[in-house]
Formats: structure tokens, sequence, C-alpha cells
């Protein structure tokens, strides 16, 4: 799966010479907490968030630093920080350096993307014009896709009973010579003996998961791994 498959293409941005109070008025009526700065020429030049707009002086919340911190801080970078809070422009405000994907790119290295940096939302770029955006709700909306096409899925009690087995015998945790499942009419039931408590929610998942399932009856009882004493059981619980 590439980002191509969920992407949004309504990329809503605005320009680097629009104002503060236009991006702050866009970021409202639209319901969303950024934006992406686009130049004329449609390429990415920065993104402006509802955090660039805490510190200014219309808020009365512009930095104050105490002079024995002014005196560490360079002229430079107290300039910007002025900038930054009476600028009037989105160009002054906004953070350039912005973190980019290819449409190409797998949803696991966009996720990954997201976490390492912490951010929501990550813009598509072909050929550096902006094409689209991936956001963590664009993810949601793929799963809940995902999960309604699959529960969905027609198939019969053989071919559900061979692909939990089969799914099963991939996983490295999973005691595959203690474990049996019977399917009758995508009802499943889960024989054996496992373990480790962490493996019975596991064992169902991948029951849960497989494609014509409608409901999983957990027969699993837990033993000592040694000594072969019941620890619990479904039924005992029960």
């Amino acid at each position: 799966m590439i980002v191509a498959d969920v992407m949004n293409r309504n990329v809503i941005s605005i320009a680097p010479d629009a104002t503060v109070e236009q991006a702050a008025k866009t970021m409202l009526d639209r319901h969303i907490s950024g934006l992406f700065v686009v130049d004329a020429k449609g390429e990415l030049a920065g993104i402006v968030t509802e955090g660039d707009l805490l510190r200014r002086d219309e808020l009365g919340t512009q930095r104050h630093r105490p002079w024995w911190l002014r005196i560490l801080v360079s002229p430079g970078r107290q300039a910007a920080d002025f900038t930054h809070t009476y600028g009037r422009q989105v160009k002054d405000v906004m953070t350039p350096d912005v973190i980019a994907v290819a449409v190409s790119t797998p949803l696991e290295e966009v996720v990954e993307t997201m976490e390492k940096h912490r951010i929501k939302r990550v813009p598509v770029v072909e050929n550096q014009r902006v094409i689209g955006v991936v956001s963590r709700s664009d993810l949601l909306r793929y799963l809940i896709g995902h999960a309604r096409q699959t529960s969905h899925a027609a198939t019969d009690d053989p071919t559900i009973r061979t692909t939990i087995l089969d799914a099963l015998e991939k996983q490295a945790w999973a005691p595959v010579t203690s474990l049996n499942v019977t399917v009758a009419n995508g009802v499943v039931d889960v024989w054996g003996t496992i373990t480790d408590g962490n493996e019975r929610r596991a064992i169902c998942v991948v029951v849960e998961n497989t494609p014509g399932v409608t409901k999983v009856h957990d027969h699993l009882v837990t033993i000592e791994p040694y000594y072969g004493t019941v620890i619990d059981s479904p039924d005992e619980q029960r």
C-alpha cells in the first residue's frame, strides 16, 4: 500500500503573501489546524499551523525573555522572533522546513515519519509540486473502509478454517501444535492450550481478522509451561 492509495488530492493551501488573518480564518472555516504554504509555481514553501499563531501581539502573548536570557540569544534570533510575533504575512510566521513524501512512498514509511516527527499530516509532492496530502484521519478512513470491505467478504467454512490455520502457522509466538479450530456458518470455535495470557487475545485477533468470520468462541486453556497445571480457562471464568 502506497500514499497514492489513501491521499487526499484536495489540498487546502495558502500563499506566502496572504495575511495572518486570512490564514486563521481559513483554518477556522475549514476546521483544520494547519495549512500548507504553496507559492505561485505550486511548489511547497512551508506550513503554518495554529501553534505558529499563539505568540502574537494581537493576543498579548508575545514572548518576553528575561534580560539575562536576552544577552545569550543572538540578535538574529531575536529579530526572527520579532518578525514571527508582529509580521502580518504568512511567510513571516510559517515554518519553512516541511517534511514531505513522494506519491509512491509506502504507508509504513509515512506512519514512521509521522511518529518520528510527531506530525499529523504530510504533503505529497511530485516534481516539487504539491499534489496531495495524507493525514492521520485519511489513514483512519481507509482503516474503516477496509474493515467494512473485509466484513462483507463471503467465503465458505473450510476456506475460513484453512485461512486461520495458515495465518497462525506464520506467527512465531503461536503454539500451533496445541491449537485447533472448527468453523460452522462463519462461527469459529478455538480449542487448545496456551502458556501465556497474551497468546489468548493474539490468537483471537488472528481469527477476527479472517474474512468471513462472524463470531469467535474461545475455549483456550492456560497451563503452566513445565508442570501442565491448568491456570484458567474461559469456562472456569464464567
